[in-house]
């Protein structure tokens, strides 16, 4: 259990703060994450990220021959796009910027919208992410990030020190990913900062087979076996999984997981070694300890990199980050002069007029965020533990941290604003405070309600609302790719959008159909229990979540019902 901390909700923040502090002889905090100090001529960018929770993963491997920046968000949650941007903006020299990161849902749409960003801005970007994790889908292209983001992360920062342009790096950098291959084994769960409870438990003497790194239970339990029998499970099914092009050279990783004592991964090595030895490997500069960790999870994971001549090169090369030293000569001395890490900073952004109308209903509109932040406060810890079930357990205090932000925001624009420019800015607060992939989901769907309505209008109608919440709909639909039936919010959003669009229509006023379309959400979030997820974290975990309602659809439903309780439209409405 983590038991250090101050105000859980800021853990994340706090340990970085330490960790600044302790290596501000080699690296520079930026807005986001942190970024190396240079030495040496340009190179092009890596810059590695995700949630907290993973030390040494991310920020651990930032310096000389690794990465030159991490984007580090909240615990086992994607980084904002924001955050990405400004450590990507910080860590540029002039080479380009390569985005590299764990298959997740959250972090694709993260750091995907600042890579458009930042090529918009002329910064030739790219994206690498890393899918090495067998357990979690048979197709290569939807597996998890695990283990092997080290040797993706290694392999392209050791490429980029050496001098390589942009499309090589990106090149090594999706080689080292297709020749990468882990399974992972948990003895114990998590427990976030705070928690009393674990995020999962394994049965005495049993073992999760095929865990994942933000609190997933592995996809099954299987008896607890003997270091030699472990060996034997890892190797086998990782061995089994080999590309095509397969050498008898590899790099491979004994990770531990948090909690694993080293001498229990030294003892499993001693057996894992030998094994692939006798299968005619040849191991190349092995690492055993904690490299991808997952808070204090008890477990450990086995990763094969199969080398070729190129990758071996780069897999073997010197690094020095505070977490990880590969040296085979002094380190040369690194240059410490002051240095603008910082990304252009943009000067807050001038709230334009609004007609009277317009600032009426952003009355409405702070309501509802009231209402919406009350209401996510209250279920916080429900919504953990329905998340908890076949995710990370990080859905309550997402929303919360999301929502917090985007009232914050709105009270901030109260008497100023109309209510098209506060649902706008509500949303980039709420998308850059979340992260994740509800953040970013809300984030968008409040700025395009936002965009739908136009603040020098002078009388709102129910097609006003009628719009802005299509908006809302349409938005999370095309962000997220998913439809109804997935199990996702969809299933409680679009039935909500349907019925009120269908009762507004018909001339009934608008409270009565929200509220009667609130509660056809609140029916259809609930019977998201019976549904199997078809997209996001929970899809590899499909079989654990049946019988539990899909956390995103339930804090849909609640929010909508609750502001249906107290919904009372602008006096400018025509109903």
């Amino acid at each position: 259990m983590t038991k250090i901390f101050n105000d859980p909700s800021e853990f994340s923040d706090d340990q970085l703060a330490g960790f600044i502090d302790l290596y501000a002889d080699r690296l520079r905090q930026v807005p986001g994450g942190v970024v190396a100090l240079r030495s040496g001529g340009p190179q092009v960018a890596v810059v590695v990220g995700g949630g907290s929770g993973h030390y040494p993963a991310f920020a651990g491997l930032v310096g000389p021959g690794f990465a030159s920046g991490a984007v580090v968000g909240n615990i086992f949650t994607s980084p904002s796009a924001a955050q990405v941007y400004s450590v990507a903006k910080a860590a540029d020299q002039g080479r380009g910027v390569i985005l590299t990161f764990g298959n997740y849902a959250g972090d694709n749409m993260n750091f995907g919208i600042a890579a458009r960003q930042l090529n918009e801005e002329g910064i030739d970007t790219r994206i690498v992410v890393v899918t090495d994790d067998i357990a979690s889908a048979p197709e290569e292209d939807k597996r998890r990030g695990i283990a092997g983001d080290f040797t993706v992360f290694k392999t392209m920062g050791a490429a980029a020190a050496a001098g390589l342009d942009i499309n090589d790096v990106e090149r090594v950098g999706r080689a080292a990913n297709a020749s990468t291959r882990t399974l992972g084994v948990a003895f114990s769960g998590c427990t976030m900062p705070g928690a009393r409870e674990p995020l999962f438990t394994v049965p005495a003497g049993h073992l999760g087979l095929g865990l994942g790194i933000h609190g997933e239970p592995g996809i099954r339990d299987e008896p607890l076996p003997t270091a030699s029998e472990l060996a034997q499970v890892l190797v086998s099914a990782v061995l089994e999984q080999a590309p095509d092009t397969a050498g008898n050279r590899i790099g491979v990783i004994l990770n531990g997981l948090g909690t694993t004592k080293y001498e229990e991964l030294f003892l499993l090595w001693g057996v894992i070694a030998p094994t692939l030895r006798e299968r005619g490997f040849e191991i190349v500069d092995p690492e055993v300890g904690e490299l991808v960790t997952s808070l204090d999870m008890g477990g450990c994971s086995l990763t094969i990199l199969w080398l070729t001549e190129e990758l071996e090169t780069y897999w073997s090369a010197d690094a020095y980050t505070p977490a990880y030293r590969k040296q085979r000569e002094p380190l040369r001395t690194l240059d410490t002069s002051p240095q603008d890490f910082v990304a252009d900073s943009v000067d807050p952004e001038r709230v334009p007029e609004a007609s009277e109308a317009a600032r009426e209903l952003a009355e409405t509109v702070l309501a509802g965020a009231r209402t919406a932040c009350a209401t996510l406060q209250e279920h916080e810890n429900e919504l953990g533990a329905i998340d908890a079930v076949a995710g990370d357990g990080d859905h309550g205090r997402g929303m919360v941290k999301g929502a917090s932000a985007a009232l914050q925001t709105a009270e901030g624009l109260a008497d100023a604003a109309g209510a098209g420019w506060m649902l706008r800015a509500a949303g980039r607060a709420w998308a850059a405070r979340a992260g994740g992939t509800s953040g970013v989901l809300w984030g968008a769907a409040l700025e395009a309600a936002g965009r739908a309505l136009s603040d020098d209008t002078e009388r709102f109608g129910p097609e006003d609302l009628e719009q802005a919440i299509s908006s809302f709909t349409r938005a999370i639909e095309e962000l997220g790719g998913a439809s109804v039936g997935d199990k996702t919010l969809l299933d409680a959003l679009v039935p909500f959008t349907t019925d009120l669009s269908s009762s507004l229509q018909r001339g009934t006023a608008a409270p009565d159909a929200w509220r009667a379309a609130a509660e056809i959400a609140a029916r259809q979030a609930a019977a998201t229990s019976e549904l199997a997820p078809k997209v996001g974290r929970a899809r590899p975990l499909a079989e654990k979540s049946l019988g539990t309602p899909d956390a995103g659809a339930t804090s849909m439903a609640l929010i909508l019902v609750a502001i249906g309780r107290t919904l009372e439209f602008s006096p400018t409405s025509e109903q």
